[in-house]
């Protein structure tokens, strides 16, 4: 009997020991009282809408134009331009991330548009190589590109066009070697490489009077 006491003695003891551990560790180091923080914060959140799997209504701020369009919470924003919107200036050639060929600028930024859902490009300014020319008049890109012989095939010509666009945006005064770096996402199966740096070089001068060294 004695013996019988004296386990469950032990037992309470270890117990207390391990409650009094855990409850030192909450407060020493917040793990245990960010769970419950995270925890009280999810049931304080409101409910977020479930958006799909089917087709959703979503506007796209294009080329400084509002595009009201329906699709899939899963589609790219390269495929809602170019099967949905008919702007086919962006091609889907790798369809991972590599190529380059579906380069647009969003909210400043040169991405692929094959990485961007386009329902997360909502609310952001996206500009793609229709709408760079005036009327009856060329972007000085797309004239140096042309002035410069800088595309064989042509099926990588808009990318690098919005490439060379969103890093001239941020560059404008570059060197030959700052081009070639600056312009290292996109890739052209034809190797017409040294025109494209040449008419970079050339749009910064028309552009921003930069440097041709």
């Amino acid at each position: 009997m004695s013996s019988t006491k004296d386990e469950i003695r032990k037992k309470r003891k270890s117990a207390f020991s391990r409650r009094g551990f855990l409850k030192g560790l909450g407060a020493g180091t917040g793990v245990l009282s960010t769970g419950v923080l995270a925890e009280q914060e999810t049931d304080a959140a409101p409910a977020t809408p479930v958006q799909g799997p089917g087709a959703v209504a979503i506007t796209l701020d294009i080329n400084g134009r509002p595009h009201k369009v329906n699709v899939e919470p899963r589609t790219t924003l390269c495929d809602t331009l170019r099967n949905h919107l008919d702007l086919t200036g962006a091609k889907r050639v790798c369809d991972r991330g590599t190529c380059g060929a579906c380069t647009v600028i969003i909210g400043g930024k040169v991405m692929y548009s094959c990485t961007v859902l386009a329902i997360e490009a909502q609310g952001k300014k996206i500009q793609t190589i229709e709408g760079l020319a005036q009327p009856g008049k060329l972007h000085p890109v797309s004239q140096a590109f042309w002035d410069n012989d800088a595309q064989q095939c042509g099926y990588c010509t808009p990318g690098f066009v919005m490439a060379a666009k969103g890093f001239l945006d941020h560059h404008p005064n570059p060197t030959y070697e700052e081009v070639k770096k600056g312009l290292g996402g996109n890739l052209c199966r034809c190797g017409t490489y040294v025109g494209v740096r040449k008419a970079v070089l050339q749009a910064a001068k028309e552009m921003q009077g930069g440097r041709n060294a």
